[in-house]
């Protein structure tokens, strides 16, 4: 189980498949927020991404359990 002290700024977060989904601006409300230049969008709002989706941390890599297409599709901007 991954704990959320593991995750920490400007970690890369890649979907299941090894795509790269943004870079962790912090954690906020216990989900990652994901920096607004790096969230792979272009509307200059910062994405989050559930708890829920992370499979692991390795390194400085936090991957999650789905694909990044299907991960990006779940991001929450609120």
């Amino acid at each position: 189980m991954v704990k959320i002290e593991d995750i920490k700024e400007h970690y890369e977060v890649i979907g299941a498949d090894g795509v790269h989904v943004g870079t962790v601006d912090h954690i906020e409300n216990g989900r990652i927020k994901l920096t607004k230049k790096d969230s792979g969008h272009m509307d200059g709002k910062h994405h989050y991404i559930s708890m829920g989706l992370v499979a692991g941390v390795e390194g400085k890599t936090v991957r999650l359990s789905a694909n990044a297409n299907v991960a990006v599709s779940l991001e929450d901007d609120k």
